[in-house]
């Protein structure tokens, strides 16, 4: 009887609070997608109201069955593909490079569209996604190992400078995240200090010579970089001073200032669903700018649920990553919840102006296939792992691992 209770099939697999949170996310994202994307409609002339909301539907509920799917598959295998699959990747960032194309509203060529199809999408969001969990999963196999430097150039530094390289063309900001979480995964991954010191140097040199070479040259055809230097020059002069005066600079700082009015039009209540009255005026206020038109009509209260929300999911992930005795399970749940947490961070500082304009969707919510299907295999890989801390428990591997059992797990 015991036996048949342990093999029957579980919907929620892994951790429940940590799917409920999602879930909830995923139905409450609904109502700003249905009333933002009245802007694609009678602003951009793309689409109706009613079929980007049941695409929008269509892509959680896939989402969702894609991050069940994931939660089957155990993560050691995901690990163990993830030097393939990164590979293809950086292939498919190749591609895109040289073929990529523009989507509506967007001025950056960051999508690739499957050919014979009508779906397009971005191959940076399954890169990143794959270099993060590849680093996990060699800082595993080669923790405490004595490594000669072209090892860590060839197998660590490589990696990371080329997917920044070929994702920092088009997308800035996504490199910049890139590069931050990678540094992070590496300190956590117990690299030696010399060698993360060695990088960041190398990295700072590297950057450098991209911004020199995409300034001063035609090499890079095609490259944001002088619109990356135009949204932190008028971001640093909209902070100098409350009232700008010059109208290029109104102009430039459009966004921001459409955004602003519409967080303190919505004050503390809001003034109610659907009722946005800038979400035609505002650009990509229904993917970057999504959070501004929360704010308006559900008010801060409604932002502060919001925020909880993503709280209760990213406190519950540090707490499978904690549980978790195995160090790759670990170390892949705390990388890719601080790939989810500086995400939505970011989308909201750039809503409230903290920071530049960037790109960056906000996590289960903003419209958009290819960043929420990333985010929901991100997310069934830390269900994954949470599924598989009981059953660590019961093999009597609940304990703090030796050296040969965390290289041997990966």
């Amino acid at each position: 009887m015991e036996q048949t209770t342990d093999n029957k099939f579980e919907l929620l697999k892994g951790d429940k609070v940590l799917w409920s949170v999602i879930i909830l996310i995923s139905l409450l994202s609904v109502f700003p997608v249905y009333s933002a994307s009245s802007n694609l409609e009678y602003i951009v002339n793309n689409g109706t109201t009613t079929g980007h909301v049941f695409k929008h539907i269509i892509f959680v509920f896939i989402g969702l069955g894609i991050m069940r799917f994931v939660g089957t598959v155990k993560y050691e295998y995901i690990g163990k593909l993830s030097s393939i699959l990164l590979l293809f990747t950086i292939g498919l960032l190749l591609i895109t490079m040289f073929t990529g194309q523009k989507i509506e509203g967007a001025s950056a060529s960051r999508w690739l569209k499957i050919p014979g199809t009508p779906i397009s999408f971005q191959p940076s969001s399954f890169a990143y996604l794959m270099l993060i969990i590849y680093l996990c999963r060699y800082l595993t196999k080669r923790i405490k190992r004595e490594r000669v430097p072209i090892e860590n150039i060839v197998y660590i530094f490589g990696p990371i400078l080329i997917v920044f390289g070929l994702v920092a063309k088009d997308n800035g900001s996504t490199a910049l995240m890139i590069m931050m979480v990678s540094i992070i995964i590496l300190i956590i991954g117990q690299l030696a200090w010399q060698y993360v010191a060695g990088f960041i140097s190398l990295s700072v040199v590297f950057i450098v010579m991209f911004l020199v070479v995409a300034l001063n040259t035609n090499l890079m055809g095609g490259n944001r970089v002088h619109t990356w230097m135009s949204r932190i020059e008028t971001f640093t002069s909209s902070k100098k001073t409350a009232d700008v005066e010059d109208e290029s600079i109104k102009a430039k700082n459009y966004q921001v200032m459409q955004a602003k009015a519409a967080i303190v039009h919505g004050g503390f209540n809001g003034i109610g669903p659907g009722k946005s009255a800038l979400k035609q005026t505002l650009p990509q206020s229904v993917s970057d700018f999504i959070f501004a038109i929360i704010v308006e009509e559900y008010g801060w209260m409604g932002a502060f649920v919001l925020v909880s929300l993503y709280m209760i999911m990213i406190i519950r992930i540090v707490m499978i990553a904690s549980k978790m005795p195995a160090f790759f399970g670990s170390l892949l749940v705390l990388a890719i919840g601080l790939m989810i947490f500086i995400q939505l961070s970011v989308n909201i500082a750039v809503a409230v102006n903290l920071i530049p304009v960037t790109g960056q969707p906000l996590p289960l919510i903003s419209y958009g296939g290819t960043s929420m299907l990333v985010t929901y295999i991100q997310l069934g890989i830390i269900l994954n792992v949470s599924s598989r801390i009981q059953v660590f428990d019961e093999e009597g591997l609940g304990k703090r691992q030796s050296l040969e059992e965390i290289n041997d797990i990966a």
